[in-house]
């Protein structure tokens, strides 16, 4: 492994144990997504477009935090990629009101590294590392970290991802719980070679020292389907069914497009994103 990897390792790893001294929550419905574990090409900044709606969700204020029933959902993703195993990751969350009103939510910053190809590992691996702000109408934790390893493999047709995440308030109502799992997991098939089809799960089990009661966790399965229209060009969209009380019962997601400003060319050229 290069220098250069290993000190952006050991930095992320100093920032963590930083961050557990100071005073993320469990999934926010603002960027519904499994990661794979490729990262952006070096030299090459990507630009996502997360969408999503709570046809049945919580239909009233309640401790202070916003309905999310008929709550739009837009955050736009501006990903760097410095390194072949090393990307930053940018978001702006908003949210646009049953009344109408477009809300700014909060900013998060995701740096991210994973495993050169010249480990040959059996598996993808990367690790991010995202850390960042959301007001408080719309969550009660209002600074917030999340550790996501991911993990994942093609084999012919199909793919798998799993990210076992751990997330924890750093300022807010939760941050006596310490770090709690939440796990997300992706399983699609190749029908063609243009289109997948899936299932994504996502969940909030509690702190990772002492599980919630099954009535309060969060579980959410999303059918989906990706559709490659292009040699870099991918668009992701599911219904998502909550199984829990704790989660909104309904919400209809969609990604993309995934739009890729490509490293500087004798012909300046504005290309699609294919993630894989």
């Amino acid at each position: 492994m290069s220098g250069k990897a290993l000190a952006v390792l050991v930095g992320l790893a100093l920032w963590v144990t930083a961050a557990q001294t100071m005073p993320a929550a469990a999934q926010e419905n603002f960027e519904i997504q499994v990661y794979g574990s490729e990262t952006v090409a070096p030299g090459a900044t990507m630009v996502e477009l997360h969408s999503n709606v709570a046809a049945k969700g919580s239909t009233r204020t309640n401790d202070h935090i916003l309905r999310t029933q008929g709550a739009f959902h837009e955050t736009l993703e501006v990903t760097q990629g410095w390194t072949s195993w090393f990307e930053t990751g940018f978001y702006v969350f908003t949210s646009i009101q049953p009344d109408t009103t477009w809300e700014w939510v909060g900013d998060h910053i995701r740096p991210r590294v994973r495993a050169p190809e010249s480990w040959e590992l059996p598996v993808g691996l990367s690790l991010s590392a995202e850390v960042g702000y959301q007001r408080r109408a719309f969550s009660a934790d209002t600074w917030t970290l999340e550790l996501r390893p991911i993990i994942d493999k093609q084999w012919q047709r199909w793919y798998v991802s799993i990210n076992p995440t751990l997330d924890r308030a750093i300022k807010g109502e939760s941050v006596d719980r310490g770090f709690e799992f939440s796990p997300a997991a992706k399983v699609s098939y190749n029908v063609t070679p243009k289109v997948a089809i899936g299932l994504e799960y996502y969940g909030s089990l509690g702190r990772v020292t002492h599980f919630d009661r099954p009535h309060d966790q969060q579980h959410q399965l999303f059918p989906v389907i990706d559709l490659d229209l292009g040699p870099r060009w991918e668009f992701n969209a599911g219904v998502g069914f909550g199984l829990t009380p704790s989660t909104d019962r309904l919400i209809i997601k969609r990604r993309g497009p995934d739009v890729e400003n490509c490293p500087p060319s004798p012909i300046a050229r504005l290309t699609i994103q294919r993630r894989p």
